[in-house]
């Protein structure tokens, strides 16, 4: 009996739009659904599960990862590191702006603004040394 296609999904979770531009990650689907829906290689078990530790010893190093990182414990990590990186990132870009001179002082400028306030205002005094 075989599987058809005719959810506007594709049927595999994945848009059709997605899956057209994005051919990669409806092969990982479909692995991911074919894996599942096999026993568990240990005779013994007879599991279908995927969360059997045997079936997970089978799988590939990219297939553990990409599983890995579908955890809600390391989503969850993930954003978190993220949100810190992104955090430092705007703590930096503060300072900076706070070190470049702009009328009024405390304009608010986009990011790319003050990068390139800073290459002027470093150019500038780079002109200054120099005279």
């Amino acid at each position: 009996m075989g599987i058809r296609n005719r959810s506007p999904w594709g049927g595999w979770g994945i848009p059709r739009r997605t899956a057209e531009r994005e051919p990669c990650l409806l092969r990982v689907a479909r692995a991911m659904f074919v894996c599942a829906q096999q026993p568990c290689p240990n005779r013994r078990c007879g599991s279908a599960s995927p969360a059997c530790p045997d079936h997970q010893a089978s799988l590939s190093r990219e297939d553990r990862r990409r599983r890995r990182r579908a955890t809600q414990k390391y989503r969850l990590a993930h954003a978190t590191r993220e949100r810190i990186r992104v955090e430092a990132f705007n703590v930096a870009f503060a300072q900076l702006r706070r070190l470049l001179p702009t009328l009024p002082p405390d304009k608010k400028l986009s990011k790319i603004e003050i990068l390139r306030l800073a290459i002027c205002y470093i150019s500038y005094l780079n002109h200054v040394l120099d005279v």
